[in-house]
């Protein structure tokens, strides 16, 4: 591993620590890595009013699009399930795919352990910009 994903990963485990889920009780990390080499963190922040739930990923690109960077290559996302792998909900695989389609995920356990996948892996076949660009 190298020490890049090393600290991808470790942010994201330190951001679902931080996650405000008192309804479900499932904390959720994610930390995106920049074109630039920052790393920005995010958790999931929940809500009475369930709808305006906010997912860890979604967090964290907000925050990303708030410090000024729009161009990622990679996303750790971790929660407390031990036994497997768990990638982003569809709606945050969406959000994503909205600031490129090459980007590396790293569906991290809480022991640390992860499974290197890609999101054009996890959102085959994506609507995208350039859907919403094309003119019949």
């Amino acid at each position: 591993m190298t020490d890049k994903v090393q600290e991808l990963v470790s942010k994201c485990l330190q951001a679902r620590d931080m996650a405000y889920c008192p309804y479900s009780r499932f904390p959720v990390g994610a930390a995106i890595l920049t074109a630039d080499g920052a790393i920005i963190s995010g958790c999931n922040v929940e809500n009475a009013s369930y709808g305006l739930t906010v997912c860890a990923e979604r967090t964290a690109i907000q925050r990303a699009v708030v410090e000024g960077h729009k161009q990622f290559t990679a996303i750790a996302v971790t929660c407390d399930i031990k036994d497997r792998f768990v990638g982003p909900c569809g709606a945050c695989r969406q959000v994503l795919m909205e600031f490129g389609s090459d980007w590396t995920v790293y569906l991290t356990k809480p022991d640390g352990s992860y499974k290197k996948t890609s999101l054009n892996e996890l959102l085959p076949l994506a609507f995208s910009s350039a859907d919403v660009m094309k003119k019949n």
